[in-house]
């Protein structure tokens, strides 16, 4: 029988016959106390899988997030166990590890409620207690497809009929109760211990409106009770900070049916915020030598065909409109236009860099199935920009990119982040040598800026590479918004040039660049990470006056004029009702300063400042108050009193 040389951690080597298991070695090497399972080549697997060629090995331990997996796709069987042993005649579908858990879609006649989770639940432990190996049989498709017909498993049917006719079936058992499974798992239902069910969810087969719709529930699993408390108690935060419950109460921002599913309305007090950063925005790239462009929202479909997106995008573009008997197409991209733009003349060497930037607003078919509040929405404003430049000039161009970005995210509060380089995939236009000048100026920029980084090998778009970032909020999720991208692709597509030195036609390097991604989704993601108390110089309403009578009226109406004349956004609360209710009303609007205006401030010419959370401030003239929070004012300087 053929060998496979097998190494470990330590250095040692072993030998085994081709196709032993892991679980086989774990025990052989006598490492198995603590290990849940093992990375074989870098792959996660359980103690089942088997080993044809010469590997490395390295054990998987309790504890280590690594295993996490494990014990979270276990769980997942574990409830589908429970939910037919309760329910015998929902039918199971599919039950994957996802972030920071796991879920099953189910077929059931009536809906699951929140008490059928708690049963569940109780069902769940018992199964868990018993301490069942988990147990995998690899099966012909033949046998599979009776084992399931049987049962009336027609979706696992339906799901072994699409597999590729060399690809091996396996079911995992656990008891008296098993599914199809590639795997990996734990070694028994008893290495979960610390499990919740989160939510019941709709959601169809296999993610087509035309299939049917089946229930999905989310579960969580960790550990230990501690961990799963931790985590519990932070989706309880992110909960009070959901951006869609913030913004209703704070009146930022609708998305109504009568106006159209994922098409957002801001309100009066979220389009200040808007403005602020729209301003910000400006400035800082006017600051770094940036052209601001304005463009149409339809163009003619020849655009679209050049481009490219018609043929590899058209299934997230909205239809075709006529007019005229030419078709227009509403537009996904900001892209095509500021290439015309650069085309309407004759470009020199000299002329490059050139930076054009866009607040530019797209749409594109989002499945409605998919949309979520600002984060995911059918019509948005990208904070767009495309660079076009020698390719000498690429890595200055994306170190300038970069700089911009931190400045960006460091001003609105976003200190962590994680950053991702893609490389070039199996299938890609250009030359081979563009894409490893291209990708070498981005790894070189990261490291200058000396930023950490994961390569994502293979992971770039066809066109060119690019870098990612994903800033980090408060309650520590990663969201998707800054990036980097270099382009091959549409500068030949529309037959971009500039003249060289030599006088000669070379093609210019397009670089994309958008820092927030897109003005709505970043504005969720602020709501959610300062939960709606934002920083004073991002506030909707910066101070609210409250008179404690009606006769300080007068005086809170100057108080008003002096502070609009000073660009605070200020409102006037003289109400006949009392200061306690003013007070209240104040911190649930979550407005930074309340100034308290009685009958000794109206005498004195002061008010008595009261900052969001309870912190009362002496009695101070307007002049002083506003020295006091000029810091706090100015975007470049707020997070010093932050720290403080």
């Amino acid at each position: 029988m053929k060998e496979v040389h097998i190494n470990l951690p330590d250095g040692a080597e072993r030998t085994f016959p081709e196709g032993t298991t892991v679980g086989e070695i774990i025990n052989t090497i006598g490492i198995q106390n603590g290990t849940i399972g093992a990375r074989v080549n870098g792959a996660l697997v359980d103690f089942w899988h088997e080993i044809y060629s010469d590997s490395e090995l390295e054990p998987v331990k309790t504890g280590s997030e690594a295993g996490l997996a494990l014990i979270r796709h276990t769980a997942a069987h574990i409830m589908a166990e429970a939910v037919q042993s309760l329910f015998p005649e929902a039918k199971v579908t599919i039950g994957p590890v996802i972030e920071n858990g796991f879920y099953y879609d189910f077929e059931y006649p009536r809906g699951f409620t929140p008490e059928d989770l708690e049963k569940i639940e109780e069902k769940m432990r018992e199964i868990a207690e018993q301490k069942k190996p988990l147990v995998r049989k690899k099966v012909s498709r033949e046998k599979a497809i009776d084992i399931f017909s049987s049962e009336g498993e027609n979706y696992k049917v339906e799901i072994v009929n699409g597999l590729p006719p060399d690809q091996q079936i396996t079911i995992y058992e656990q008891g008296g109760w098993h599914d199809l499974c590639r795997g990996p798992h734990a070694p028994s239902t008893g290495y979960v211990k610390a499990f919740k069910l989160l939510s019941i969810a709709g959601a169809y087969w296999r993610g087509d409106e035309k299939n049917p719709m089946l229930q999905r529930i989310y579960g969580t699993a960790f550990w230990d009770r501690k961990e799963l408390k931790a985590y519990l108690d932070r989706l309880e935060e992110a909960k009070k900070r959901d951006h869609r419950k913030v913004g209703r109460e704070l009146d930022l921002f609708s998305i109504q049916e009568e106006t159209g599913a994922g098409l957002v309305l801001w309100h009066p007090k979220g389009s200040r915020i808007r403005r602020v950063i729209e301003d910000f925005w400006r400035d800082q790239h006017e600051r770094f030598d940036y052209e601001l462009l304005y463009t149409p929202h339809i163009a003619k479909i020849d655009l679209w065909k050049t481009s490219g997106h018609l043929e590899f995008y058209s299934e997230n573009m909205y239809p075709r409109m006529e007019v005229e008997n030419t078709e227009f197409q509403i537009k996904p991209m900001n892209c095509p236009f500021h290439i015309m733009i650069y085309k309407t003349g004759i470009r020199s060497y000299r002329d490059l860099p050139l930076r054009w930037a866009e607040i530019g607003t797209v749409y594109r078919y989002e499945r409605s199935g998919v949309l979520h509040g600002l984060l995911r929405v059918r019509g948005f404003s990208q904070d767009d920009a495309h660079i076009f430049c020698r390719p000498d000039q690429m890595e200055d161009e994306v170190l300038g990119v970069l700089d911009l970005t931190i400045l960006f995210l460091k001003t609105f509060g976003f200190d962590d982040y994680e950053v991702y380089l893609s490389t070039r995939p199996e299938k890609f236009v250009g030359r081979v040598e563009g894409w490893d000048r291209a990708t070498e100026a981005l790894r070189s920029a990261l490291d200058k800026k000396g930023l950490k980084y994961e390569v994502d090998e293979g992971g770039g778009a066809f066109y060119g590479p690019k870098i990612d970032l994903k800033i980090k909020d408060v309650l520590g999720r990663a969201w998707q918004c800054s990036t980097v991208q270099v382009d091959f692709n549409l500068p030949e597509r529309f037959d971009m040039s500039y003249v060289g030195e030599d006088n000669a036609r070379h093609q210019p390097i397009m670089i994309h660049r958008a820092i927030f991604g897109s003005m709505e989704r970043f504005f969720g993601v602020l709501i959610e990470h300062y939960g709606g108390a934002f920083p004073l110089w991002l506030s909707p309403v910066q101070v609210r006056i409250a008179t404690v009578g009606d006769e300080q009226a007068p005086y809170a109406d100057e108080i008003y004029r002096t502070l609009r004349s000073r660009k605070i956004r200020v409102e006037n609360d003289k109400r006949n009702e009392k200061l306690g209710l003013k007070v209240r009303e104040a911190q649930l609007a979550k407005i930074p300063y309340l100034l308290v205006v009685g009958k000794n401030e109206a005498e004195t010419g002061t008010v008595a400042p009261r900052k969001l959370g309870g912190k009362n401030l002496p009695p101070t003239t307007i002049d002083e108050f506003l020295h006091y929070i000029a810091v706090e004012l100015d975007p470049h300087t707020w997070r010093e009193v932050e720290r403080q």
